[in-house]
């Protein structure tokens, strides 16, 4: 998760942009442009999508940051084409050609087998062009310096991965998967296992859980409610409880809202299931995740501090 401090002459705004990331864009660049067009205090994304890619991009503001990094870990959904028959340095279009082979006939029977074994719990060697870290320095900074850079397998889970259409040297495939995927390995196995090698030439996020079916918001929207007021921008920010709405709910009264607000612990309620929760107070304000304790009390794991809203007169 990236995140930006309280900006000078800024305002405090909680919620949740669901923005379409426009190609060719960092999702750093993209949340300095919603931090500065929503003139928010304080912001940040929820993982980040490579400049090649396109679609969801979560961006929390305010006491929302506190969840980011929860959305971080939420499962995923993309849209993926890749190129057969060459392979490059990064695993995408934007990297060197390092190995070109022709590309056999194939049927869907053909892919279908090659896609099998990279479903579910799968082992994958994440590119060496990635933002993972070794002795604290991102492992495409050793790698641009021509060092020989081994990334560490990892275990990752594919929930669907399908063949959406192709081409005599295309495939699109549709994926779900968890957090920590990486679109451009699969790409790249998924060649090896076809014989004759692939690198990703274009990628969609198309969801990240609880956001289904997001109604997502371009940069050009954004800038265009920009000249409309705060009002109209703030009708495209969800509200923070659309971060949680996969979680169980528990409406709190009066006095237990004061008591969770405050950080003490209370009973937890005997006819509910002690997953854990987002607990909301008797006005409708989030205030807190919590779990239940083997004493049968709510430990709060992270508390909020949204305002109140004014009283309608």
């Amino acid at each position: 998760m990236s995140r930006r401090r309280k900006r000078s002459g800024a305002r405090e705004l909680h919620g949740i942009l669901l923005l379409d990331k426009p190609l060719g864009m960092s999702s750093n660049k993209a949340l300095q442009i919603a931090l500065g067009t929503l003139r928010a205090a304080k912001g940040g994304h929820t993982g980040a999508l490579d400049p090649l890619a396109t679609g969801l991009l979560p961006l929390c503001f305010g006491e929302a940051t506190k969840i980011a990094g929860m959305l971080l870990g939420s499962r995923k959904a993309y849209l993926a084409e890749c190129q057969l028959g060459v392979t490059t340095t990064t695993a995408d279009r934007e990297g060197q050609i390092v190995d070109q082979r022709p590309v056999p006939e194939l049927d869907d029977a053909t892919i279908e087998a090659a896609l099998i074994p990279l479903r579910g719990t799968i082992v994958q060697v994440p590119p060496v062009y990635s933002a993972i870290k070794q002795d604290g320095e991102p492992l495409y900074l050793r790698a641009r310096r021509g060092e020989d850079v081994q990334a560490p397998p990892r275990e990752v889970e594919i929930d669907r991965l399908e063949l959406v259409s192709r081409t005599a040297d295309t495939l699109t495939l549709l994926v779900e998967c968890g957090s920590g995927t990486y679109i451009r390995s699969l790409a790249v196995d998924l060649g090896e296992r076809l014989g004759c090698g692939a690198h990703l030439t274009a990628l969609r996020r198309l969801w990240v859980d609880p956001f289904r079916e997001p109604v997502m918001v371009t940069v050009e929207q954004l800038q265009e409610a920009s000249g409309q007021g705060e009002d109209v921008l703030d009708q495209l920010v969800q509200p923070m409880a659309t971060g949680v709405a996969d979680l169980p709910a528990i409406h709190l009264d009066e006095e237990a809202s004061q008591a969770v607000s405050q950080g003490r612990q209370i009973e937890w309620p005997a006819d509910l299931p002690r997953d854990r929760s987002a607990t909301f107070a008797s006005d409708g304000r989030l205030l807190a995740l919590v779990e239940c304790s083997e004493q049968g009390r709510m430990r709060i794991l992270r508390g909020f501090n949204l305002p109140q809203e004014p009283e309608k007169t």
